[in-house]
């Protein structure tokens, strides 16, 4: 009927009233909960925490950060680096003071006198000090480092020098200049040069001198030797018998190692000092011995505890021809007995 027509929109307007009014009733709080993404609960459904036992065992299996880096962008906290190609351009050396003595009195490391041509180098990052290197040698502390480095004669060397090595280089001769004053050297090693002679003075007068090592070079004679010697190398050069003088060793009362192996010798150099530890005469010319060569005939309760290495291999004398050579040696020597 027309009436009833005119009371439908009136009804839908009234329900539509009633829904409105219910959703203002919800409290604002309880909207807030309801208006949050349901999305963010998708991180959390594979999780079950029913039996959550973190343990030593299954600790790597709960904390997955394989997907960590997708997480984060770190990439703003980077800090950027420049790349030079270039090297910083060096100090002038002209512009550099001369290294005296600093106002602390602390002296500064400065080239010695003597010392041949210097070229001094900066330590990286501390401009104000500086390395000596003795060209074309390399100087560090008491040790000089010359080694291939195509010398022809023994360089200068600084007062303080102690250790010297210069293998593998063309000098052929030592002079008594070259280790003049140089009290404190210790050590020298000449060994792969092409030395054929050296001055009778040129190790005689050095005081601490111990070690002197000449292994493969041409020496047809060995100069006279410091008393403070220990251990003494000459293999593989040309020494005769002729170019030993007559007990050269006698006096050499800490000497220790003698090799002298490789060479031209007829005997054996006698008499050997009781310091004596080691003795290598192998591949010499040497066809006798006396007995006492080694112990002393006329003491039959003699022990040479302290030589127990000598080698006499490679020459032409049959050892068992002198069984009173050999018994107050604590070992026999290495060599041919038959």
């Amino acid at each position: 009927s027309p009436a009833g027509r005119r009371m439908c929109p009136l009804g839908w307007l009234g329900v539509a009233s009633l829904c409105l009014g219910t959703l203002w009733a919800v409290p604002a709080k309880d909207r807030r909960k309801e208006e949050k993404p349901k999305a963010e609960l998708s991180l959390f459904e594979n999780l079950e925490l029913d039996n959550y036992e973190p343990t030593l065992d299954n600790y790597g299996d709960i904390l997955d950060l394989s997907n960590y880096e997708e997480l984060y962008d770190y990439g703003d906290l980077v800090p950027k680096i420049e790349v030079g190609t270039l090297a910083p351009r060096p100090q002038d050396p002209k512009t550099v003071p001369e290294l005296r003595e600093t106002t602390a009195g602390t002296p500064k490391l400065q080239p010695p006198s003597g010392a041949g041509p210097v070229s001094p180098a900066p330590i990286p990052g501390q401009g104000e000090l500086w390395l000596p290197s003795c060209l074309p040698c390399l100087c560090l502390g008491s040790s000089v480092y010359c080694e291939d480095a195509g010398l022809e004669q023994v360089p200068a060397l600084p007062p303080h020098t102690a250790y010297l090595y210069a293998r593998f280089n063309r000098i052929g001769a030592v002079r008594a200049r070259d280790f003049a004053g140089l009290e404190k050297l210790t050590h020298i090693d000449l060994s792969s040069n092409s030395i054929s002679w050296a001055d009778a003075d040129a190790f005689r007068l050095l005081p601490r001198l111990q070690e002197l090592l000449l292994p493969q070079n041409a020496l047809r004679a060995l100069p006279e030797l410091p008393r403070s010697l220990v251990h003494l190398d000459v293999r593989l050069n040309r020494i005769p018998s002729a170019g030993l003088r007559p007990e050269a060793f006698r006096d050499l009362k800490q000497l220790q190692f003698l090799h002298l192996s490789d060479n031209q010798l007829d005997f054996i150099p006698v008499p050997l000092p009781e310091s004596l530890r080691s003795l290598h005469l192998q591949n010499n010319n040497i066809q006798t011995m006396h007995e006492d060569t080694f112990c002393d005939s006329q003491d039959q309760g003699q022990i040479r505890r302290a030589l127990e290495d000598i080698r006499l291999d490679g020459n032409p004398i049959n050892l068992s021809l002198f069984p009173n050579a050999f018994f107050c040696l604590p070992r026999l020597p290495t060599g041919r007995f038959s």
